[in-house]
């Protein structure tokens, strides 16, 4: 049996020491998403002859699951080190977040081993950088329209990057306010949003993240959080705004992914996870690339959700 650990903060760089070198695009590859969301999925980890072993639990599937290992060992016996410890703790093997790539290198080392099934909801969006910075073409031009009346509506707007203590402060308040606002909702997944949200505000230098902020009349209604993700890809892994300000949710992506992440070739905005607003918003970006993902049962074992 694996011994996992859960995920603390002290672990950022010894988890980032693997991530860093596998250099994957895809949002789950991130120690900060790791570690914020932990109080939802309880994840852990381990290393073993210097691999790193992920487990988390899907509440949705009521099952632990595990993602590919990274590391040094032979993938096939890091594949059956897993495979033993689900059957040892008599549990259903589930292993997420699997591409298109990832599934062929399992698929050449254990053939006829798993089955897979399309995990449309944690498909991740990438955007060209610079087609979200610029929303250039007809495509996009309800989103300039967006920006162009928010200008209009509220001059005295402006963007700041997120660098003080006091500015993370005004972010947090701004948050506590957006939950009271969309608590009604009574949709569990908003409150595990915002405690995720509040982890990145309240370790945001220790996580090294990047940050940034619109003021109007210098209040913030709209901030976005996100880091680099690999050599060519930023990752965002937050975007609020207060209810009121139309076009703050556009203004808050283009400013963000001009100041922030220009130099990067990519933009990764994470999944919808299954929520049609979620999914009808980022598709109306019109995502350069919708990275695929596929969840892996041993042969023979369906996994209903």
């Amino acid at each position: 049996m694996i011994d996992f650990k859960t995920i603390q903060l002290l672990d950022r760089e010894i988890i980032n020491s693997f991530l860093e070198n596998y250099q994957h695009q895809g949002c789950d590859f991130c120690f900060t998403n790791l570690f914020a969301w932990q109080p939802k999925y309880k994840t852990s980890f381990t290393i073993i002859q210097n691999t790193l072993f992920i487990r988390f639990l899907d509440s949705e599937l009521n099952n632990l699951c595990y993602q590919i290992p990274i590391g040094k060992m032979n993938l096939k016996h890091s594949l059956q080190m897993i495979i033993d410890d689900a059957k040892e703790n008599n549990i259903n093997l589930i292993i997420k977040n699997i591409t298109k790539e990832m599934w062929a290198e399992i698929n050449e080392v254990m053939p006829n081993t798993f089955q897979y099934q399309n995990d449309r909801d944690n498909a991740d969006y990438i955007y060209l950088s610079q087609r979200l910075i610029n929303l250039t073409g007809r495509k996009l031009q309800s989103k300039r329209n967006h920006i162009n009346h928010f200008k209009i509506e509220n001059p005295n707007w402006k963007y700041y990057p997120l660098s003080t203590i006091e500015d993370i402060e005004d972010c947090s308040k701004m948050l506590d306010n957006w939950e009271d606002m969309n608590i009604h909702k009574a949709q569990q997944s908003l409150r595990y949003d915002y405690i995720a949200t509040k982890a990145m505000l309240d370790n945001f230098h220790s996580l090294q993240l990047k940050g940034g902020a619109i003021r109007v009349n210098d209040k913030i209604i709209a901030f976005a959080i996100g880091e680099p993700l690999t050599a060519d890809t930023f990752v965002v892994h937050v975007e609020k705004a207060v209810n009121g300000y139309n076009g703050a949710y556009t203004i808050i992506n283009q400013q963000f992914a001009e100041h922030e992440a220009s130099k990067f070739l990519y933009i990764n905005r994470e999944e919808d996870m299954g929520f049609e607003y979620l999914r009808k918003a980022k598709m109306s970006y019109h995502p350069d690339l919708l990275l695929e993902k596929m969840v892996l049962t041993l042969e023979q074992v369906n996994i209903v959700k």
